[in-house]
Parts: structure tokens; C-alpha cells; sequence
């Protein structure tokens, strides 16, 4: 609808044709073409335009506009006018045959064939042709489409713009073969009369890089059964395909004509063509030869009979590269294996741990002391003690001195700070696997610390003294306990977790086995006394109140408004501001509550929930019935006994 008017456009009746006069004369116009196919224009009479094109329409108009407006469209006058398309008019176009959705359409009058086969869907994928769609105008046919030229070409030449009461048809497909396998496009194609395979094969991109091109199985129906086909290349350009033909492209194998493979100890491993009249000893000249470290004694070369049946040749390559030894000729998809030194023997190493600051597993070298081990392991650590380091080595054959039931034998030494070993000492080498230790100085330890809050003159942080340090030591070392002190309020935590504790008793006798020895991390906490109580749990209005001696657990209760219908009263527990916790205890169907202390917390439990019977009515019915059974059979087994 927004395009340029067309210069070819026919103008027919509801188009709208805009004329715009401008110069020395100013005036625009909008006709709209009538059923009769003529326009009107002040007081000119009739212009007829209908089935001109475009710019047959202009000069007609211009022509007659002249008695208006003397020598339009020429310098002389200064007067020009334009004529462009307004609003253009709708056509009905009617798409029978195969097409998906067939019927009468009404499209712009700017429609063309494509246009009008997307909105009925296209030819049906089951039985239309995309390659015989024929446009009719007036009984008789005008254009034949072919979509391919469009798919294939980007070729629009019979994509002609569409006139009202324009027919399309889509014929019936004549043939259609289908092309799979290592193809770039495989699909169903159809096939015209006089095209070859090799025209399908172009219609589907060619081939792809792993195709296997000298030949194409092709599987045919007949009148009574299937046919399989093979279709050598050469047939391919004059081959003529047949309805059903299905047409499979393989990959060519994942096998080669001239290859041989060496790997191991040579500067070069990889894969080499056969040359006709290779030799193993030339391969390995071409693969830059041995490396130092070739184990030359033993090669293998791994070949396959004739029955793929797989075979191992050894080959001395010390003789074979000095010539001692007769050259041995290869065969395809032969491999040769050269093996290292280091691929015959385990993995050499040795372990170092202790007071070293990268402890771990090092490769192994030869001559390797332990000086050298010890500064790859980063150095000694901070208190590590060079007088006493071990190695334990492995037992292999000798055995000497050894008691029998000794696997192992271990070595020690002594070694300064600068690493320097006594001159005996210095000489011992490391043999693979051994493992060195390095102990740590007996007194050698890391700053251990606690921290004492509250009620003391000297709050905070202190390092742990000795291992023997205890709990009154520490209050000692903080100064010692304020007037203000609530002891009975203690807090003493051990990695995250409240260690009941009676400061007051360990006090008066430090001696008691409440007086905790210290560890690192451990914190005590001295309040001042707490006038407060806390209820909370299954009360009426849990709630903060003020202490008072005379006051007992169940006044507490009664001023939170007392227990709720959910209070399992027997289980109310107390937390004491120490973290003690004491329980109620019930005797003979009384109970005592604990005590009242200030800064404690009751707690009053829920009530656990019933869960409620699993069994269906049916299930509880027939449960019933057996044991009422049950009943009755023991009933009769007692009288009559």
C-alpha cells in the first residue's frame, strides 16, 4: 500500500486518483474512478481512465485539464500538474486445486501471485506442485509459476500482479523424489519432465565434503515391491529420476588408504603417509628421529592381517639404526610405539610434610638431597626444629639389619637453619618414594586466646598462659569480680554452645571440677543482676516481668494471663540466666515447679499434635470384624476346654 504507483498499474473503478495543480494556478483534486470507469472534474466533462495505465491516465487527464488551465504542463504557462494514486481499490481473486485453504480472496489491487498464495496457505504439502501453478484471466491461461526459480534463483518474473476475477491454479504434483544422507539440503523435491538427477542434486546444494560420490543407492518402487538400485557417478548427469525414487547419499569411511602412525620417544609423532617402499627406519628419519630418552632395546609395531585380525611385531631399533638389523617394510594403517625410559618405570616421587611451609609431593631427580627437597618445600616454617628429621625408604632388596617385621627403613638427621648437613650427612641422596618429615619444636605453639566480658575491671581479650590456666585464674587476670557481679547469670560458651557453669561455687573452691580448663575460643560472660523474668510458650500474654522472691513459678504464670488450652503444663522448664535448665517434677499427682531465680526464662511447651488415624472407614470397619472374629473363636476354644 505504501509503495511508488507502479507505472504499468491499470487504473480501474474505486481507485482514487490525486491531482495536484501548482504555479501560477493552485488547486488539488480527488477523484475516485466510478463502476463505469470514469472520473469527473469540476465542470469538465467525463474523464474515462479505466484499464489505462498510470501514466496513460496522466496524459489523458492533463490533456483534458487544459481547457481549465491554458498550456499545462509547459514552461510557457507555469503551470504543472502531477497525478499520483490515492487510496487503490480491491480485486477478488479465487485460488482453487491443490491449495491449502482454496476459495475467493479480495486482495489490494497491488497484490501478485505470491501474495495470493500466502494468504490461501500455499499448495498443499501433500498433493499441490510448487513447480505448475498457472494464473487464468479471462479463460485463458497467462502465466505459469514455478516457485523453484523463485526458491532456488531469486527469480520473480512470473510474479505477475494479480486483476480482479484473476484464477489460480494449483495442478496436482507430477513427480517427487526425496534425496537424504551426506547431501547439504536433503528434502522431498519435485521433479518437472526432462530434468535429471543431476538437476535434483543441484536443486539440494551438491554434496558435502564427507560424501561418498562414487556411487548413490537408490531404493525404487515397482508395480509389485521395492527395488534397491546402485547408481555409479558416471550415470548420475543422464540418470532420469521416477516417482518414489528415494535417493540415499553415504559418507565416505572413516578408514585410510596411506596411513601409519608412530608415537613415543621421537621429536615428531603423528601421522605419516605411506610412500611406496617405506621403511620403519626411514619413518623415523622423516619423524626427526629418536629422542635421547628412546628405550631402543624393544619397539613394537602393531599390524592387521589380512582378516584385520591384529599382530604384534618387536623390533631391537638399536641394531635396526646401526644397521645390524634388516629394515622392515610398512604396510597401511600400520603403528609403531616407541617407548621412554620413564614409560617403563612408576611414577617417580617424594613426599616432605611436617614443619615445612609447602608440604606435598615433588618429582623426583636424581642426586636429590634433602636440603634440596626441603627449599622446593618453601623452607622450614616457623617452628620447626631441624635436629630431628626423618626419611623412611621403601625396603626393596636390601634387607640388612632389618628385624623381620620391618617394612621400612627410616634414617635420621640433623640440619642447621642455613640447611647445611654434616659432611657425612651431606652426601646422602634421596631415593624415589622416600618421605621426609620434619618435626615441629615441643614447645613451639601458636598464641591461644579467651575473652572475659562484663562485671570485671579489665574486660576483653587474654592469651591462654599455660595448658593448666582455669576459670578463676583468668577472673584473677581480668582483676577480679565487681560488687555489681550476678555470678549465678554466668555465661560461659565453648564453640558456639552455652556450658552451664557455677561461678559462685568454683569461687569459693577453685579446687572444684566445675573450674573449666581453658581452650582457645572460649568466652565468659559476668552480668549484673537482672530484676526480670521472661514467660513465653503456651501462655495468654507472654510477657517481661519484674522479679520478686516471694513471688513463685505459677504467680509468674497467672500475671501472663495463665496457661492457654494448648500448655502441656507438666513439661514446663525453666532457663536459668547461667544456662541451667530445670524441669517440672511430677509425685503422686502434684507438681512441684522449680525454683525463682531473677534473669530466668519460662517456658511453657505445646502440646504435641495428634496425628490422626491412617486408616480408611472401610479399612477401621473391617479391623473391627476381625478382631470381634477373633474374639469369638478364643470364646469357643475356652468352653470347650
Amino acid at each position: 500500500m505504501r509503495i511508488p504507483t507502479p507505472k504499468n498499474y491499470q487504473v480501474g473503478p474505486e481507485d482514487e486518483l490525486i491531482i495536484d495543480v501548482y504555479g501560477n494556478a493552485q488547486q488539488n483534486y480527488r477523484a475516485k474512478v466510478s463502476p463505469e470507469g470514469v472520473i469527473k472534474l469540476e465542470n469538465l466533462s467525463p474523464i474515462y481512465v479505466n484499464g489505462l495505465t498510470i501514466e496513460q491516465a496522466e496524459q489523458r487527464i492533463v490533456g483534458r485539464l487544459r481547457q481549465l488551465y491554458s498550456g499545462l504542463n509547459t514552461t510557457a504557462s507555469g503551470v504543472f500538474a502531477t497525478i499520483t494514486l490515492g487510496s487503490i481499490r480491491s480485486i477478488k481473486v479465487t485460488l482453487i486445486g491443490q491449495v491449502v485453504k482454496p476459495g475467493t480472496y479480495t486482495l489490494s489491487s497491488l497484490a501478485t501471485v505470491f501474495n495470493a498464495l500466502y494468504v490461501a496457505g500455499g499448495p498443499d504439502p501433500d498433493r499441490g506442485s510448487f513447480r505448475d501453478i498457472r494464473v487464468y484471466r479471462g479463460n485463458r491461461v497467462i502465466r505459469t509459476l514455478d516457485i523453484y526459480d523463485f526458491l532456488l534463483r531469486a527469480d520473480q518474473k512470473d510474479n505477475i500482479r494479480l486483476q480482479d476475477q484473476d484464477i489460480i491454479f494449483v495442478n496436482h504434483y507430477d513427480t517427487r523424489i526425496e534425496l537424504t544422507g551426506e547431501i547439504k539440503q536433503p528434502a522431498i523435491y519435485e521433479v518437472k519432465t526432462g530434468e535429471l538427477l543431476k538437476n535434483v542434486l543441484a536443486f539440494a546444494g551438491g554434496f558435502t565434503d564427507k560424501a561418498y560420490t562414487a556411487s548413490l543407492t537408490l531404493r525404487r518402487n515397482t508395480p509389485k515391491e521395492l527395488q534397491v538400485v546402485t547408481v555409479p557417478a558416471a550415470e548420475i548427469p543422464a540418470f532420469v529420476p521416477q516417482p518414489g525414487d528415494h535417493y540415499s547419499v553415504g559418507a565416505i569411511i572413516d578408514r585410510y588408504e596411506n596411513r601409519v602412525t608412530i608415537n613415543g620417544a621421537i621429536f615428531r609423532p603423528g601421522i605419516y603417509a605411506l610412500q611406496k617402499g617405506l621403511t620403519l627406519r626411514q619413518l623415523i628419519t622423516t619423524a626427526e628421529g629418536l629422542r635421547e630418552d628412546a628405550f631402543q632395546n624393544r619397539a613394537t609395531i602393531r599390524r592387521l592381517r589380512e582378516n584385520l585380525d591384529p599382530e604384534i611385531i618387536s623390533v631391537d631399533l638399536r641394531k635396526l639404526m646401526r644397521g645390524e638389523a634388516e629394515d622392515i617394510s610398512l604396510q597401511r594403517e600400520d603403528v609403531i610405539s616407541i617407548l621412554a625410559y620413564s614409560d617403563l618405570r612408576e611414577h617417580r616421587t617424594v613426599h616432605i610434610q611436617g614443619a615445612v611451609n609447602k608440604p606435598g609431593v615433588f618429582e623426583y631427580a636424581d642426586s636429590m638431597s634433602i636440603a634440596s627437597l626441603i627449599v622446593m618445600a618453601g623452607g622450614f616454617s616457623d617452628g620447626a626444629t631441624a635436629t630431628r628429621i626423618e626419611i623412611a625408604r621403601r625396603v626393596r632388596k636390601d634387607t640388612t639389619d632389618l628385624p623381620a617385621n620391618q617394612n621400612v627403613r627410616l634414617f635420621q638427621f640433623e640440619l642447621n637453619e642455613q640447611l647445611r648437613l654434616s659432611e657425612a650427612e651431606a652426601r646422602f641422596v634421596l631415593s624415589p618414594f622416600d618421605q621426609v618429615y620434619v618435626r615441629t619444636s615441643p614447645r613451639y605453639e601458636s598464641q591461644k586466646s579467651v575473652i572475659i566480658t562484663g562485671e570485671v575491671p579489665y574486660p576483653g581479650s587474654y592469651p591462654i598462659r599455660d595448658k593448666s590456666e582455669r576459670i578463676t585464674e583468668l577472673i584473677a587476670r581480668a582483676g577480679g569480680l565487681r560488687p555489681e557481679a550476678y555470678l549465678k547469670a554466668t555465661r560461659f560458651i565453648r564453640r558456639g554452645e552455652v556450658v552451664s557453669v557455677d561461678l559462685n561455687r568454683i569461687m569459693a573452691k577453685p579446687t572444684d571440677t566445675g573450674n573449666l580448663l581453658l581452650l582457645q575460643g572460649d568466652s565468659i560472660h559476668i552480668p549484673r543482676k537482672t530484676e526480670l523474668v521472661r514467660i513465653r510458650g503456651e501462655v495468654l500474654n507472654p510477657a517481661v516481668i519484674d522479679f520478686n522472691q516471694r513471688k513463685s513459678i505459677k504467680s509468674y504464670i497467672s500475671e501472663s494471663g495463665g496457661f492457654t488450652a494448648k500448655a502441656l503444663r507438666r513439661k514446663l522448664y525453666v532457663v536459668y540466666a547461667n544456662g541451667k535448665v530445670s524441669r517440672t517434677k511430677v509425685l503422686l499427682g502434684a507438681r512441684f515447679y522449680p525454683y525463682s531465680e531473677p534473669g530466668m526464662e519460662v517456658i511453657v511447651p505445646p502440646k504435641p499434635v495428634r496425628s490422626e488415624s491412617k486408616l480408611s472407614p472401610a479399612e477401621r470397619v473391617a479391623v473391627m470384624t476381625g478382631i470381634t472374629s477373633l474374639a469369638a473363636v478364643v470364646l469357643t476354644i475356652i468352653r470347650l476346654f
